[in-house]
């Protein structure tokens, strides 16, 4: 570019880079900032070709219109302002700053000192300031084209009764997949091939809540020890999809990485799959005030983060990554908006996963399901139809906050794992009774039934990508995470599992037997409770992680699905599993069962015992019995439609059938041999097993 223009004053609105009306304007966000200047690049991102001083503030805003350039211009920003971390700023004009708005991001990332806003090393620590220039390192922002003129279109969503969660990290799936070409594995176009597509249909999913995809960079401790943040909880480009997971030719152009991107998700939507996103607004890689200086913290320190009160120059750790984004602010609440009206207009996900929820809900008095990010998000017209889940948990020390998001808010729900996981595995002290798996089968009444919410608000799983896969919860009686370089101190501590005899892999017939029908009996008690049902890819395979339950940096064979070696008999049951729930109403009902026979107009639930009568009070609180049976009764319907037999015993029991005569319809043990059980004869349920009947004709 032989001559760059004059800046004009341009828009304070919309933020960041946008090309229009033969130019480029610019806008960028500091409340507390003197000045802030634009930096342009040469297409390689080395040479600084001129720098411009940003006109305003406007309402907060520093903004700018450079005429003549286009999508294609690199560039970055500097502000200027106090340099006093005890009174929460940290300006340093000498730092190269990332636009928080950007779309494109060109360069790549490696930890030096020189990112960092102080002196490493200095007596003063973070409260010195490191003057050396960052420019060449760092990464910078590229102007993306404009976006394509219309409304892109969307395929109508799924009925909230109606989906059926897959959690899925996209390079995981399809690494090791066959079928799938050898330069699309790992891919976002590996993830939408045919092949892929062939087993989400297969299974029955409806919906692929895909791990982090937004632009994201290792931690310092992990690049020290050449691991990867596989997972990708570590966000810097909250517009960018993340170059690492497209394919190998498009990884150094932007543009190529979005069009990939976009391009999954439409071959997705035609095979009538939705696409939801793992989000993480709680935090950024900038971490405490010993972290790096890359974009929000040089832009406006006091600004972007929570600050402890009485010691601004110290970050509130409400995440247990180093910071927390101050969400509560109306500037921050926006660009999270805007991120998220990207996704879905531009890119056209469906939905959204947030991470350590909590944060996006925090005011000075605690969480407030009331905040106003909750109530911009719901009114907001783009995201008013997209699916919205909740991590329902932070690190603060009211940071459980399980049942408190409002309306439509769907949320993981740790008490359904825990309380299906202690009454099928029965180990030691932590055996679930029947009441307990009753509550939880039920989708939560306790948690989720007060407001106008609905059953689906409770997203019921038993395992996801933080913690043990449902192989190694049933392999193994402790963490194994020493590859994590921590001396095995990582992960969750006292995570309920049970190896059933053995650690680890086993010769053992009957312990592999053992495992392979608690695995069936933990799947079918997720996939047909009341609520939401979320599966964790690779589940249905039977994949292992060799016992490490929090494998966040292995980007390796650890966490890439091993096909070769999946259990088919498993993924069959999963398929007549969801085949099931397609078929019956009643196991995805939208609203809450009444006891009983219930009202008119309601559909009623009734809990039986191996005897074959009603469960009393004295049932509920028998510690010794385990075996109990459901009985799903349509609205107006004189009888009984389906039963759900539970017997987590190591032995079979006969059960007493009332209301028959029944069909049986599935055994997750797969053993049973008789399919038609007559009115008052007793059923031989297996060991460790989970049937279902349908009332037959008499």
């Amino acid at each position: 570019m032989a001559h760059l223009p004059d800046l004009q004053p341009g828009w304070h609105e919309p933020l960041g880079a946008l090309a229009r009306d033969g130019g480029v304007n610019f806008a960028v966000f500091s409340e507390n900032a003197t000045r802030i200047e634009l930096c342009v690049f040469d297409g390689e991102g080395q040479r600084e070709l001129r720098r411009y001083t940003l006109d305003g503030p406007h309402d907060g805003v520093f903004h700018g219109f450079l005429p003549g350039v286009g999508p294609g211009l690199v560039y970055g920003l500097r502000a200027h302002g106090p340099y006093a971390p005890e009174r929460g700023h940290r300006f340093n004009p000498h730092k190269l700053l990332l636009d928080p708005y950007a779309r494109e991001i060109v360069g790549h990332f490696g930890w030096r000192a020189e990112h960092h806003g102080y002196e490493l090393g200095h007596p003063d620590g973070p409260r010195s300031q490191d003057t050396r220039d960052n420019a060449t390192q760092a990464l910078k922002a590229r102007v993306a084209p404009p976006p394509e003129p219309g409304v892109r279109l969307h395929h109508a969503r799924r009925a909230p009764a109606d989906v059926v969660l897959y959690e899925v990290h996209v390079k995981g799936f399809s690494k090791l997949l066959p079928g799938v070409p050898e330069a699309l594995r790992g891919t976002y176009a590996g993830l939408a091939h045919p092949a892929s597509i062939a087993h989400f249909k297969r299974l029955g999913v409806t919906t692929l809540s895909l791990l982090p995809v937004q632009y994201c960079i290792d931690e310092p401790h992990l690049a020290e020890r050449r691991l990867r943040n596989y997972w990708g909880y570590n966000t810097l480009g909250f517009f960018c999809p993340d170059p690492r997971l497209t394919q190998g030719q498009h990884r150094g152009d932007p543009s190529a990485v979005t069009a990939e991107f976009r391009a999954m998700v439409d071959a997705l939507h035609a095979a009538g799959l939705e696409v939801v996103l793992d989000v993480v607004y709680n935090h950024t890689p900038e971490g405490n005030e010993f972290g790096p200086t890359l974009s929000w913290r040089g832009l406006d320190n006091k600004t972007w983060y929570r600050l402890v009160s009485g010691d601004w120059s110290r970050y509130e750790n409400l995440t247990g990554c180093g910071n927390t984004v101050h969400c509560s602010h109306p500037r921050v609440t926006q660009f999270v908006l805007d991120s998220l009206r990207y996704w879905v207009g531009e890119l056209g996900v469906d939905g959204f996963r947030f991470d350590l929820a909590p944060v996006l809900g925090r005011s000075s008095h605690g969480f407030d399901p009331n905040a106003a990010f909750f109530t911009a998000l719901r009114q907001d017209p783009v995201l008013a139809g997209v699916h919205l889940i909740a991590e329902p948990w932070d690190a603060a020390y009211d940071g459980y906050q399980v049942g408190r998001f409002p309306g439509r808010f769907l949320e993981w729900n740790d008490k359904f794992r825990d309380a299906v996981r202690g009454y099928w595995l029965r180990a030691g002290a932590h055996g679930v009774g029947r009441g307990e798996l009753a509550r939880r089968f039920m989708a939560s009444s306790d948690v989720f039934h007060h407001g106008q919410r609905l059953p689906n608000a409770s997203i019921n799983f038993v395992a996801v990508h933080d913690g043990f896969t449902l192989a190694d919860l049933t392999s193994y009686s402790a963490k194994h995470n020493q590859a994590n370089g921590e001396d095995n101190r990582d992960g969750r501590d006292g995570e309920l599992c049970a190896n059933f005899g053995a650690e680890g892999p086993a010769d053992d017939a009957a312990i592999n037997a053992t495992r392979d029908r608690v695995r069936r009996a933990l799947l079918a008690t997720t996939l047909l409770a009341q609520g939401t049902p979320m599966l964790c890819a690779g589940d249905e395979i039977a994949h292992s992680q060799g016992g490490n339950n929090n494998a966040y940096c292995q980007d390796n064979a650890t966490t890439w699905l091993n096909w070769d070696r999946a259990d088919g008999g498993l993924t069959e049951l999963v398929a007549q599993l969801l085949a099931l729930r397609a078929a019956e109403p009643l196991l995805r009902h939208p609203r809450w069962f009444a006891a009983g026979a219930g009202m008119a107009g309601d559909a009623g639930i009734g809990w039986y015992a191996p005897s074959g009568h009603e469960m009393s009070p004295n049932d509920w609180h028998d510690a010794g019995q385990h075996a109990f049976g459901a009985q799903l009764r349509e609205a107006g319907a004189s009888r009984p439609r389906l039963m759900i037999v539970f017997n987590p015993d190591a032995t079979p029991l006969p059960f007493l059938l009332c209301n028959g005569p029944w069909q049986l319809v599935l055994d997750s043990s797969g053993e049973s041999a008789l399919d038609f059980v007559p009115a008052g004869q007793p059923l031989g349920v297996p060991a460790r097993s989970l049937l279902v009947l349908r009332q037959a004709s008499p």
